[in-house]
């Protein structure tokens, strides 16, 4: 039997929601056009081990993001390569 959501369970999910859409905030206009519309549109629909990925990826610098995702470098961690690619085909079928 699955637990009954409970109103804390439902607003830390929001509050997780929010938190993964102000760190894809980069302040960097490039990644900014990638990432915020990829958490926006995509996120959601992941499942929870490319979520926590995805929030791993977040969590490097910026213009290490900027190389993987412009295809300038791999990154040395090989397991962020599937999310990066998600990231890039989304962008590909929505331009």
């Amino acid at each position: 039997m699955q637990p009954v959501p409970t109103i804390d369970s439902y607003y830390m999910q929001e509050f997780n929601k929010q938190k993964i859409f102000w760190h894809s905030r980069r302040g960097m206009l490039e990644l900014d056009l990638l990432l915020v519309p990829f958490t926006q549109e995509v996120f959601e629909t992941l499942t929870y081990q490319d979520q926590l990925l995805y929030s791993d990826l977040l969590e490097q610098e910026d213009q290490d993001l900027f190389s993987w995702l412009m295809g300038r470098q791999a990154p040395a961690d090989e397991r962020f390569g599937s999310i990066i690619a998600k990231i890039l085909a989304y962008k590909r079928q929505t331009s």
